[in-house]
């Protein structure tokens, strides 16, 4: 009787690739990939409303995709364990790119300003679902809110942060985010 080879990092890593949900988002920095299948929106965007269309609109996946995205730019992501990388140094080639710290103060300032566009209330759930990725009922217990009520606070958030960002699901106009996509460097 012959043992079956011991699976390596490889096998489990094609496994991750084959059950990702990939998008990609751009940023000031530059195009990241998220995978939709950590976040609790995935759930939420795959269910339909009475009428049959989907819960959730493109432009509010895309914003709580976004915000979580900058959650986590702006390290304030919990850590679960050690960071054995060495640390971002200053030298680097002119023009290889921005700054480490250019991004993480980016990133805190169009989530301060996304923050401030929704509100307290809508923040703090925001903060909770789309940051920490707590799920809707975890929310919803831990709040005291009655069952299936966080799903439609959570569209509502969603909704404002979607318009917070200029994001909508027909063009119009000009960009409308109110300066939220972009961090510019203070003068002097």
């Amino acid at each position: 009787m012959s043992r079956a080879p011991p699976t390596t990092g490889m096998d489990d890593d094609r496994f991750r690739r084959a059950h990702q949900v990939r998008q990609i988002i751009e940023t000031p920095e530059g195009a990241v990939e998220v995978d939709l299948a950590e976040s609790p929106l995935r759930w939420l965007a795959s269910r339909r409303d009475a009428s049959g269309r989907p819960f959730l609109s493109p432009a509010e996946i895309e914003a709580g995709e976004r915000f979580r995205l900058d959650f986590t730019l702006a390290g304030l992501s919990p850590k679960l364990g050690i960071t054995w990388a060495a640390p971002v140094s200053g030298g680097r080639a002119a023009g290889a790119g921005p700054d480490y710290a250019d991004v993480v103060i980016a990133a805190k300032q169009r989530l301060d300003r996304a923050r401030d566009a929704v509100g307290p209330d809508f923040a703090a759930l925001l903060m909770d679902v789309c940051g920490f990725l707590k799920g809707v009922e975890a929310v919803e217990r831990d709040r005291g809110w009655p069952q299936r009520t966080g799903k439609v606070v959570l569209k509502l958030a969603l909704g404002a942060l979607a318009r917070a960002y200029g994001l909508g699901d027909t063009a119009r106009g000009p960009a409308m985010s109110g300066g939220i996509r972009a961090w510019r460097p203070p003068a002097g």
